[in-house]
């Protein structure tokens, strides 16, 4: 009777452990994917690049987290543009500033106020600081999505 007992505790450990297991490849893949196209305009200086980072939650945007990721786009006329594949749907927000001087950061006066130009998503500002996340999140669904940001 205790051989028998054990083998069903056995069989169903098993059987738990086989319904907890992933799904197939297959199944797997067919979780939704994003691209998301990001398209700077207002540019006034064709010189440079376009530098930023796309966050997937507030934690990050408010630098308690990270960036999903981190871009640099040369700059040549206008505008510019970059597509960020890859991403999960879900709620993004941009940071990023016009990189005139190519020096690889944001150029500052003594008080520590921008100088060169910048952005959020949506267009957002802050009063005394980046836009809120609230104002600067939008929304990335399955397959391709587009956002426009000027840079001023």
């Amino acid at each position: 009777m205790k051989t028998a007992a054990l083998f069903l505790s056995i069989a169903t450990v098993q059987v738990a452990a086989y319904a907890a297991l992933p799904l197939s490849a297959a199944q797997a893949q067919e979780a939704p994917v994003a691209a998301l196209t990001l398209a700077f305009k207002g540019i006034t200086q064709p010189t440079g690049a376009i530098r930023g980072q796309l966050f997937a939650d507030q934690a990050g945007y408010e630098g308690k987290g990270k960036a999903v990721s981190t871009f640099a786009v040369p700059v040549t006329g206008d505008s510019a543009s970059l597509i960020v594949p890859g991403l999960a749907p879900g709620r993004y927000a941009v940071k990023a500033f016009h990189d005139v001087d190519g020096d690889g950061k944001m150029a500052t006066n003594p008080f520590g106020i921008p100088t060169e130009p910048f952005a959020f998503s949506n267009d957002a500002r802050g009063a005394f600081g980046p836009a809120d996340w609230a104002d600067a999140a939008f929304e990335v669904g399955p397959g391709e999505t587009a956002h426009a940001i000027t840079i001023d």
